[in-house]
């Protein structure tokens, strides 16, 4: 018997295969997940909402400030504009039992018998309006936040208002019929997000999960060992201890980025 002919057989048969094995891998990532998501819920807003009153801004990654320096940045999946207000959009795209409330930091996601932890969309989405409301120098009662939930989930705890699950979102915005913002206003704000944003692209959405998971991975770390590092206030890196060679302060030490030359930001101990 000749093995090699079954085996080179066998090869020509599976290769249909290797990339069907490949989408179902794609499909189970949370990258994919979470762009379905999106993509539902712009599906939705062109359906339900009328474009002459409202604008909607997908995928908007804008820089942060603190102090007039900017320190990172921050991503929103839709930004919906019109003259009932500017309605900032975070998606969810989960299954199973969700559990949670709106002071509560960690919400809950439980599939059968296991259970999970996520951070609560509406802390999330805080630091996407105050990000706006600083870029668009609007006051904040014209700003709104919406938690859109996408899937195969259900709400097992009363949830805020503002969090709802697929159309209902929509539902929440239209409710919102006070006028609030001139048209003239509703444009300027949709040309400011426009020319402020960063352009979406594979570097833009790297740097962003960098910065990301730089802050998550130093928040979660133990009070001592966080004490000793420091996150970068501009870029996001993590600071290391140095000590200074020349100048002034020659021998003393400090906080400098890791990033250098690139960063040059430091903090004195």
């Amino acid at each position: 018997m000749d093995f090699s002919t079954i085996l080179a057989t066998l090869l020509g048969q599976l290769w249909y295969f290797i990339p069907l094995f490949i989408c179902i891998g794609v499909f189970k990532t949370p990258w994919f997940k979470g762009a379905m998501g999106e993509w539902q819920v712009n599906v939705l807003i062109k359906l339900f909402l009328n474009k002459a009153d409202y604008t909607l801004i997908k995928n908007v990654t804008l820089p942060t400030f603190e102090n007039g320096i900017e320190n990172g940045t921050t991503q929103i999946d839709h930004i919906i504009v019109s003259e009932f207000g500017v309605f900032v959009v975070e998606t969810k795209n989960m299954k199973g039992w969700i559990f949670g409330s709106a002071n509560q930091k960690m919400w809950t996601q439980k599939i059968f018998k296991h259970s999970s932890k996520f951070q609560n969309p509406l802390h999330q989405n805080y630091k996407h309006l105050k990000t706006l409301e600083s870029c668009l120098n609007i006051n904040s009662h014209a700003l709104f936040s919406v938690i859109i939930f996408i899937g195969d989930s259900t709400f097992k705890t009363k949830l805020p208002e503002n969090v709802r699950f697929a159309r209902g979102g929509i539902e929440y915005i239209k409710s919102k019929t006070e006028r609030v913002l001139s048209a003239n206003t509703k444009n300027d704000i949709v040309n400011t997000i426009e020319s402020g944003k960063l352009k979406p692209s594979f570097k833009t959405n790297r740097q962003h999960v960098s910065y990301v998971k730089t802050i998550i991975e130093h928040k979660q770390a133990p009070k001592k060992e966080r004490s000793e590092t420091q996150i970068c206030s501009r870029c996001g890196e993590k600071m290391v201890l140095r000590k200074a060679k020349k100048g002034t302060n020659i021998g003393n030490t400090f906080f400098g980025c890791s990033a250098f030359p690139k960063c040059r930001n430091s903090v004195e101990i």
